[in-house]
């Protein structure tokens, strides 16, 4: 259904507009059978008595408002850059995604709450073939929801309707359990209604905590993904002047709009206007191959100076022998009267549990011992992972 209707609404030919348009249409139509799911699990627990298929028709009351949101959302998330908001409106569809998490946590207290009423107070339960039919329907639906919900998450990068399609699956199971729950009590006679309640509650508990996770990450700035790290590098290091790369950040503004900064050594002993071209030129090439706004910053290094590079290796192979992972960027040599000062940035990845003054000191000592009237002046970077040098 979804892809017939996104053939006949979703025809736009530039990404963020279809991009828009195709949350937009899933919103609604999940708005749609969410309500007919309702109604349908609202029945069915008039007629049988159970708590836990009245308390999942709720559930999927809820799914409608959450799905409102998530529209709400595309809809915000879609509006182009103003003066306010100069990168745009994308993170909306993060805190939409939020929304929607927090709504299927307290759904997941409230069939909490009255599980074990149920379970402290039991009453009997019809199980109709009417019943059970509508929650077999219902199962198939939510798959069907989690199913397309899923392939637009992950065509579009939509962390809103993968919070929906978390939620979708979660409701198949959770009305599975109840199913489950209805047969026994139809061949056996025991009732574990207000027992399935507490187990639903608790999958649904369970996928909104993880929704959050996933959706309040980007809020609050998560680390760049290591492929796309991986992607950008590979760029630019193929451009003939770039001698290294490092300093990389990425921040995160929604869905397609992402904007890096980097730092690049170039040689120093070339042309200005030639490497600033070129500069240019990785930037533009950023954007279109990967769909970022870049900042690069030139550094220029000394590449004909025989004695750095030497001094330089000593160094690099000295804290390798020592942490393998780090790497060192912005090498430069100051020679003095009593002593030559050793001025570089140290790169140290976040799990390693190292402290900056407990790198310094090591790496300083580390320095002495390739010659005693070396100093190290260090600068200590963190990254999530390691950057080309």
């Amino acid at each position: 259904m979804i892809t017939l209707l996104s053939r006949i609404f979703v025809r736009q030919t530039e990404e963020m507009e279809r991009r828009k348009a195709y949350g937009t249409l899933c919103s609604i139509v999940g708005i749609c059978l969410n309500i007919v799911l309702f109604a349908g699990k609202y029945m069915a627990g008039l007629l049988s008595g159970s708590v836990a298929i009245t308390a999942d028709a709720f559930n999927n009351l809820s799914d409608a408002g959450s799905s409102i949101i998530t529209l709400i959302g595309f809809l915000f998330a879609g509006k182009e850059p103003d003066l306010e908001h100069p990168f745009g409106h994308g993170r909306f569809e993060y805190l939409s995604g939020f929304l929607v998490s927090i709504a299927i946590i307290l759904m997941g207290f409230e069939l909490m709450k009255s599980s074990v009423a149920k379970i402290i107070h039991p009453e009997q339960i019809d199980t109709s073939y009417v019943a059970l039919g509508i929650l077999v329907a219902s199962i198939l639906v939510k798959l069907y929801m989690a199913l397309y919900n899923k392939k637009g998450a992950k065509t579009y990068n939509s962390p809103a309707m993968d919070a929906t399609a978390v939620d979708s699956l979660s409701d198949s199971v959770a009305t599975t359990v109840v199913m489950i729950t209805m047969l026994i009590f139809r061949f056996t006679g025991i009732n574990l209604d207000g027992f399935c309640g507490v187990i639903v509650a608790g999958l649904i508990l369970y996928a909104g905590y993880q929704s959050v996770k996933d959706t309040v990450s980007p809020l609050l700035g998560v680390a760049p993904d290591e492929e796309f790290v991986d992607e950008i590098e590979k760029l630019v290091m193929a451009f003939p002047h770039v001698e290294g790369v490092h300093d990389l950040v990425v921040h995160d503004y929604g869905p397609g709009r992402m904007m890096i900064s980097l730092h690049a050594e170039v040689p120093g002993n070339e042309d200005i206007y030639v490497l600033h071209d070129e500069i240019d030129q990785i930037e533009r090439e950023l954007k279109v191959k990967l769909q970022c706004e870049a900042v690069i910053h030139m550094d220029p290094i000394e590449v004909d100076n025989e004695e750095l590079k030497r001094v330089k290796q000593q160094v690099k192979e000295k804290i390798k022998e020592w942490k393998e992972e780090i790497t060192i960027h912005d090498f430069r040599m100051v020679p003095g009267v009593t002593h030559t000062n050793l001025i570089f940035d140290v790169v140290v990845t976040y799990d390693m549990g190292l402290k900056e003054q407990e790198v310094i000191e090591k790496v300083q000592g580390l320095i002495r011992e390739i010659n005693p009237l070396y100093i190290g002046v260090i600068q200590v970077d963190y990254a999530k992972v390691k950057q080309n040098t």
